[in-house]
């Protein structure tokens, strides 16, 4: 069985390599990083991920409508942002994980980790 698939949706570089490589590191397949929301409905829309790790302010606008595209496709989605509070985000996204920056890279594996196994 292969490895799950987790898309990345970062604007910032730096963060978005670091992302992708602990989550790499971890045997998970990468999808991404995408800078944009355009880039990152295009890559779900060639291949669903099993999670997505998306940041809230992309360089095209917010990444809410991929949020409520992938939660509409049952994909887990934990967003990971210094934007918003944790509340206002499970009033938007019940389902939603949320990881304020900086965020550990172990607390990045654990929500992954909890979001495959739900």
């Amino acid at each position: 069985m292969p490895s799950p698939r987790i898309l990345v949706a970062e604007d910032e570089m730096i963060v978005a390599m670091d992302l992708c490589d602990t989550v790499k590191e971890a045997g998970y397949l990468i999808e991404g990083p995408h800078p944009d929301l355009s880039a990152a409905m295009l890559a779900v829309q060639k291949r669903k991920p099993d999670v997505a790790i998306l940041d809230i302010g992309l360089h095209d606008g917010d990444s809410f409508r991929l949020a409520e595209h992938l939660t509409e496709e049952n994909i887990p989605v934990i967003f990971h942002s210094g934007r918003y509070s944790r509340d206002e985000m499970k009033q938007r996204f019940p389902d939603a994980m949320t990881c304020v920056k900086p965020c550990p890279p172990n607390e990045i594996l654990r929500k992954v980790e909890k979001a495959l196994s739900n």
